[in-house]
């Protein structure tokens, strides 16, 4: 059998957008899920303090790798990206997702490209670029809360543009960004959070999820997929509503953080690049946030593992399957069609309903 592949999440955005709150709601979040996060520095995530055991490989310092009292375990960008995610693969147990934060003063394009290095490809499976913007700021036209404090971090490390205009190095993180994720929601009222995803939009043609979150809370699955493979097959066969949307009464007052989410059964496939395509294209059509699961695919031995975050669609043959018919986790904005979507895709609604934004 194939092993699964790690996902790893790029998270950009620049300083005090919220990155760091949403990374330590990430660890406070794990479940027991063995997350790595890849940082420039530990006080970054307010992880001091927590700090239970170095990592234990050989000739790796407790300087570049610490575990968390979760499990968790912490990675510094020592000498190279390359390096820093291959001590991670060195884990044992290998972690369950990989995170990796950068400033948003330089693009994650290398970082991007570097999941095509074959000793990274073959262990790892990129699942998204996630941009942090601050609400509060950008809802009163600044792309930043402080933008000198944002000058002087970029004029402190010598191997960053210095010459690049801020807004354009915003405009160039928006662009990277599978999903954006406006920050400070709670700081701003509708009127200003529809201007707030209507410049969003324009800067990506609508293609790019906005989600608005409040406060500390974060729609953790829909941002990252934590779980999707095994809810794929733990959700029930029917409906239940009365599980599903106890979240209900609290959408008129928080709109923003109400998110659907359904599993599709799909039957066993005879063209797997025709429904790539169709879902790719039918992601698009609908906005879905994310899809994930397995495909039963005629002739061949191991499923088709399917993940898509916003336009980004990728897939691997690998992981298993309970029977010989696919299960498909779609996550949207609580008025996405799912019906539409599942019609357009060929498959049966088999559980759903309404999560909240914190996952």
């Amino acid at each position: 059998m194939a092993a699964m592949r790690i996902p790893a999440t790029v998270i950009t955005g620049f300083l005090g957008a919220g990155k760091t709150t949403l990374i330590r709601r990430l660890i406070e979040q794990a479940d027991g899920r063995r997350l790595a996060l890849i940082v420039n520095e530990f006080g970054d995530v307010g992880v001091d303090g927590e700090v239970l055991a170095s990592c234990g490989v050989e000739n790796c310092s407790a300087d570049d790798i610490i575990e968390l009292a979760n499990g968790c375990i912490c990675c510094t960008v020592a000498d190279d990206f390359l390096p820093s995610m291959q001590k991670l693969l060195e884990q044992v147990p290998a972690p369950d997702h990989i995170i990796i934060e950068t400033s948003g003063l330089a693009l994650p394009q290398p970082l991007v490209q570097a999941f095509a290095w074959p000793d990274i490809r073959q262990r790892v499976m990129l699942d998204g670029v996630v941009t942090v913007v601050d609400g509060a700021a950008l809802a009163d036209g600044m792309v930043a809360a402080d933008l000198n404090a944002l000058e002087a971090q970029r004029q402190a490390d010598p191997e960053l543009d210095h010459e690049t205009p801020v807004d354009e190095l915003f405009r160039d993180q928006v662009a990277a960004a599978n999903i954006l994720i406006v920050s400070k929601g709670d700081l701003i009222d509708g009127a200003a959070g529809e201007r707030v995803t209507r410049r969003l939009n324009a800067l990506t043609d609508g293609t790019t999820p906005v989600m608005i979150t409040r406060g500390d809370t974060a729609p953790l699955k829909a941002i990252f997929g934590l779980g999707l493979e095994d809810e794929a097959f733990a959700r029930s066969e029917h409906f239940d509503h009365h599980h599903h949307h106890h979240d209900d009464d609290h959408d008129d007052d928080h709109g923003h953080d109400a998110f659907h989410s359904v599993v599709l059964r799909l039957p066993m496939l005879d063209d797997h690049e025709a429904f790539i395509r169709n879902l790719t294209a039918t992601v698009a059509e609908h906005g879905l946030l994310r899809a994930k699961g397995f495909l039963a695919i005629r002739g061949k031995a191991l499923p088709l593992t399917v993940q898509a975050v916003g336009a980004r669609v990728d897939s691997y043959f690998g992981g298993t399957l309970k029977d010989d018919e696919g299960r498909l986790v779609l996550i949207g904005l609580k008025q996405t069609d799912m019906a539409a979507i599942a019609s357009s895709l060929g498959g049966e609604m088999i559980a759903g309903g309404m999560i909240a934004g914190a996952a």
